[in-house]
């Protein structure tokens, strides 16, 4: 009878939370997809059927195509960027560094700042002005005769968006550094000595032995990234304002939404982003329970 009364209760404890989840979660979710099949446009509510013509018509728009490509660019160097940064890190404080603590909390210190804030310095650091109004970047690499290095950083239409990664990977190669350090930590100390004893230098200790034993912290990774850079939105902003060069989904579903008042296409390009990062995502969450299943 105890029992019964503490299911009950259990129940009634999580079931406000339950609800709130599946009212704004997955209702709107729902909500999102029927606007997105709908014709929409204007401040008065417009339902009516328009099937996945929304769909079709963002991948035949000529902007799309652009945010698809600056995504990918911006995907690749914040995510490898991150990773190989904070696995360097992780195994230069993992050697006995003296002060560890002091620069464990430097290193994680930026990922406690906003990414508007973070825009906010790094659009000074990359000041791509010359001459008199040369600042950040350009400045320091003039003072140190690297004049070879200075360039017009986000303005440039290539490598715009890979300049950008350059201030998220300074935000968050301190996070995967806290990340392969727990797993570097967490790796017995014997299979190391081991090695060694059988004649690996340090070099093929961490090629043959902890990098395939970090691979579950590099999936962690690769999800938790992967998914901030198919969301990325305010560090852009901040950085580079909305220039079509530097578009992507998130800020063209925005402008299409809120400044255009295109609410169907908005949506679409909403459930788009879901989606990708529901790709990420779900094969992240299966890896999860299944290896706690099996532990």
């Amino acid at each position: 009878m105890s029992k019964d009364k503490d299911r009950i209760l259990n129940i009634l404890l999580v079931s406000p939370s339950i609800l709130a989840v599946f009212i704004f979660v997955y209702a709107f979710i729902g909500w999102s997809v029927r606007v997105s099949l709908s014709k929409w446009k204007g401040l008065t509510a417009d339902y009516t059927w328009n099937g996945i013509n929304n769909y079709l018509d963002l991948f035949r728009d000529q902007r799309f195509q652009v945010d698809i490509r600056n995504t990918l660019i911006f995907t690749g160097v914040f995510v490898i960027g991150s990773i190989v940064l904070g696995f360097i890190l992780a195994v230069m404080l993992d050697q006995g560094l003296k002060g560890e603590g002091f620069f464990r909390s430097l290193f994680l210190f930026p990922m406690a700042i906003s990414f508007i804030v973070t825009g906010v310095v790094w659009r000074w650091l990359m000041n791509p002005a010359t001459g008199a109004r040369t600042s950040g970047l350009n400045l320091l690499f003039s003072y140190l005769g690297l004049d070879f290095l200075e360039n017009a950083w986000h303005t440039t239409p290539t490598w715009g968006m890979a300049a950008i990664a350059l201030a998220a990977i300074w935000q968050m190669s301190g996070y995967t550094m806290a990340l392969y350090l727990a797993g570097l930590r967490a790796i017995p100390v014997e299979l190391r000595e081991a090695a060694q004893i059988d004649g690996a230098n340090e070099l093929q200790v961490y090629r043959y032995i902890m990098l395939p034993l970090l691979s579950p912290v590099t999936l962690s990774a690769l999800i938790i990234l992967g998914h901030i850079s198919l969301k990325v939105f305010d560090l852009i902003i901040a950085i580079a304002g909305k220039q079509y060069a530097l578009d992507v989904p998130a800020i063209y579903m925005w402008q299409v939404t809120f400044d255009g008042l295109f609410y169907g296409k908005g949506a679409a390009i909403g459930i788009l982003l879901l989606i990708s990062v529901a790709v990420l995502i779900i094969p992240y969450i299966r890896f999860t329970l299944r290896t706690e299943t099996e532990q």
